[in-house]
């Protein structure tokens, strides 16, 4: 009995291994389109749409096309099989995870991060600068 014990150890330490090192090819994470292009994982990319290059969508082949600037400078043709994302052109910034394929970042899935309106500055300033007329105005009626 103890040296099947042995035989499932190693069956399951050898499985782990292959789990390990199998997962760790498959997820890339955050790098330049460069990058992404010379070691052929998949990799999350960072950047900008820029707006001055052609996009398209393709209705027979579901393809969205546009071009994106990561965060070092380059500029690559972004592949997406699927239609144009929500709020694309309101986007400040896209983060597209995928590979490169003959030049074309292929792309599985596509993170728009648009501006919240949260966010905005103006908004921000009126919370901070003090309480309104009117919440006053309404707390001192209900202390009578």
């Amino acid at each position: 009995m103890k040296w099947k014990t042995i035989v499932g150890l190693t069956a399951m330490l050898g499985f782990g291994a292959l789990l390990l090192l199998n997962f760790g090819n498959q997820v890339g994470g955050y790098m330049s389109f460069k990058e992404a292009a010379r070691t052929g994982a998949e990799a999350h990319v960072v950047g900008t749409w820029v707006q001055k290059r052609p996009t398209s969508y393709n209705r027979a082949q579901n393809v969205f096309t546009f071009y994106m600037q990561d965060e070092s400078g380059t500029t690559r043709k972004v592949r997406y099989n699927n239609p144009k994302p929500a709020n694309f052109e309101e986007a400040e910034q896209v983060v597209v995870q995928g590979e490169t394929r003959n030049g074309v970042f292929v792309a599985d899935n596509i993170l728009v991060k648009c501006p919240s309106k949260y966010n905005n500055k103006n908004k921000l300033k009126q919370r901070t600068s003090g309480p309104s007329p009117s919440r006053s105005s309404s707390s001192s009626s209900t202390r009578k």
